[in-house]
């Protein structure tokens, strides 16, 4: 898959997976009910370091999201990136600089980079090569309860003064998500309201009408 680093194409629902599989069966199975309500990028993140069944369960999310010709991101695991072919990458401020991430990958490939709440590691970033940057958390989040509190106006900075794509994160529902589309993010990333949903293609779908409700209200 070819590098995607335009507006247009980044954008929409960005479904992160939660670890909380309890099989790889399930997982592949949450995923692609995901991708059936509109995901436009998966990212597979998992902390454990088992390494065997990590391998296994990300190489099944490659074949997968190949069917319906969507990115798959690794989360801050550039060696892992590489072994199944992935389309990228997703770091953190402990995680490999991008110059080293650019040099393992596979030419093309895409790299995200966390922003927290500030916007001078998104300028970084954006001089360093990388290909979207994300900030967060907007919300009280489950995944990360501890994490710092960003303010919506640095979507809108980001999206006036960056030429990168911009992901909002932490705490996001269908309710809040539209207001930060709104105010400046291209991605939602979203990992309990999609897998923790009942329905998980409905709860991907319900995403996917933040940004086409914005767009119709948009002049």
């Amino acid at each position: 898959m070819k590098r995607r680093s335009g507006r247009t194409s980044l954008r929409g629902l960005y479904a992160i997976t939660d670890g909380h599989a309890t099989d790889i069966d399930h997982l592949v199975s949450a995923v692609e009910a995901a991708l059936l309500g509109g995901a436009r990028v998966v990212q597979y993140r998992d902390k454990t370091r088992e390494g065997a069944r990590r391998r296994a369960e990300s190489g099944a999310l490659r074949e997968l999201t190949r069917q319906y010709d969507v990115p798959l991101l690794i989360n801050d695991d550039v060696e892992l990136a590489c072994a199944i072919d992935a389309d990228g990458v997703h770091l953190g401020r402990d995680d490999t600089d991008i110059a080293s991430a650019r040099a393992r990958l596979a030419p093309g490939s895409l790299i995200g980079i966390s922003c927290y709440d500030r916007f001078e590691l998104a300028q970084q970033a954006t001089a360093s090569g990388a290909d979207y940057v994300a900030f967060g958390s907007f919300h009280p989040s489950p995944t990360k309860p501890q994490a710092v509190r960003a303010d919506p106006a640095l979507l809108a900075r980001a999206r006036a003064e960056l030429a990168l794509p911009v992901v909002a994160i932490g705490g996001i529902s269908p309710e809040n998500g539209a207001a930060l589309v709104r105010a400046g993010a291209d991605m939602l990333a979203v990992i309990s309201a999609v897998f923790g949903a009942a329905d998980i293609t409905a709860a991907a779908r319900a995403f996917a009408d933040c940004f086409a409700s914005t767009e119709e209200t948009q002049p």
